[in-house]
């Protein structure tokens, strides 16, 4: 299959009990948007929005080697997607819960929130996107010297 659907799967498979849906669906539209020198480096799926009870918003998070990615795929027609570059990336904050985790990614336009994910997969994507995003940060600042 897609590159990003395999991630996404894989991490299904490694951290069961987050709710997730129409991965393969959500998956392509992120293929359709990567660019030829982009690489995936990370993805899961998860519902994009505050509340653990509403779970018919899911979303696939894709990290690439140059950007976060989150797409949705409608049901009938069109699609969904969200793009946040290192530069636009603030900082993050992880929920545990007592059945799901959240996790609030904070932006300098908005607040990206995924829920219902695995409690036992937080810690790894947490792990992730931080140092990603040092790096990146490192590397932006250095450009702007």
């Amino acid at each position: 299959m897609g590159k990003v659907y395999d991630k996404a799967l894989e991490f299904k498979r490694k951290y069961p009990g987050g709710i997730a849906w129409r991965i393969k669906s959500h998956s392509k539209v992120i293929e359709e948007y990567l660019n030829p020198d982009e690489e995936v480096l990370f993805a899961f799926g998860a519902q994009k929005n505050d509340k653990f009870t509403e779970i018919l918003s899911t979303f696939v998070f894709a990290l690439t080697n140059k950007r976060i990615l989150l797409a949705h795929k409608k049901l009938l027609w069109g699609s969904f997607l969200y793009s946040i570059t290192p530069d636009l990336y603030n900082d993050m904050e992880i929920f545990k819960g007592l059945i799901w985790g959240k996790i609030t990614i904070d932006t300098v336009k908005e607040k990206v929130i995924l829920t219902n994910l695995s409690k036992k997969g937080l810690d790894e994507i947490e792990t992730t996107i931080s140092e990603f995003m040092m790096k990146a940060k490192k590397k932006y600042a250095n450009e702007n010297k």
